[in-house]
């Protein structure tokens, strides 16, 4: 299901998105936003020195479930699923183009701008809105939405190998520390996962889903591109 045009918003439209931006400001600084990795999180990686898996796969469930982006990107892949098959192979696509970027970005040293990593991170939000909107249609184009995920799964994972390469991550123990921390990290989104899905669920018995669809897309929407606007300004500004 996609709505079909783009229509009316609902009044829930100004309300909730300027509650969502004011987050997105307060957050801003905040390493939660765009992959970051938390100050406390960042010393322990720097003095850490051999195989810590345990830790590892904490601090990627950690990450997982508080990236604001990563969360909002979900939220719109799952938006008009409804049977759990379509929600775990869309999950699966993107879980895989997650693990690969985040493996060889750390383990194979492939690095890229932080910035415009993290910029087309939020395009990816605002991306996926945008479809769930009815906007290609609108355009007449009409692009895979699977493909699309995998390739902002690559996107995603290559944001957070960003971070963890702007640390002195130990070479001792880094490929048992690196698989563990993508464990962790599958094992956050099923977490987030199973959240959100529990919300839609209940959001949908509500008789109101229909109603405030468009609103909820035009939302994600308008942080996609805050988002993006936001790391673009840090490229041209560092």
């Amino acid at each position: 299901m996609r709505l079909s045009k783009f229509g009316s918003t609902s009044p829930l439209v100004l309300p909730t998105g300027l509650g969502l931006l004011g987050v997105l400001v307060i957050f801003q600084s905040s390493p939660c936003l765009a992959h970051g990795v938390a100050d406390q999180d960042t010393q322990f990686l720097m003095e850490n020195a051999g195989p810590a898996a345990a830790a590892y796969a904490y601090l990627g469930a950690k990450h997982m479930v508080t990236g604001v982006d990563h969360l909002l990107f979900l939220a719109g892949v799952i938006f008009f699923l409804h049977r759990l098959k379509d929600v775990a192979t869309y999950v699966t696509l993107f879980a895989l183009g997650h693990s690969a970027t985040l493996l060889i970005g750390v383990l194979g040293g492939v690095h890229a701008d932080i910035y415009l990593v993290d910029a087309l991170i939020g395009f990816s939000v605002a991306y996926k809105a945008f479809e769930n909107m009815g906007g290609f249609r609108v355009l007449g184009v009409h692009p895979n939405p699977k493909a699309a995920v995998a390739f902002f799964g690559l996107c995603h994972g290559f944001g957070l190998a960003t971070k963890l390469q702007s640390v002195a991550l130990s070479p001792d123990g880094l490929v048992i520390n690196i698989l563990s921390f993508n464990v962790g990290v599958e094992i956050g989104q099923i977490v987030a996962l199973t959240a959100m899905l529990s919300v839609f669920v209940l959001w949908r018995k509500h008789g109101q889903f229909a109603r405030h669809a468009f609103a909820a897309n035009w939302v994600l929407l308008t942080t996609g591109f805050v988002l993006m606007g936001f790391h673009v300004t840090g490229y041209v500004l560092a």
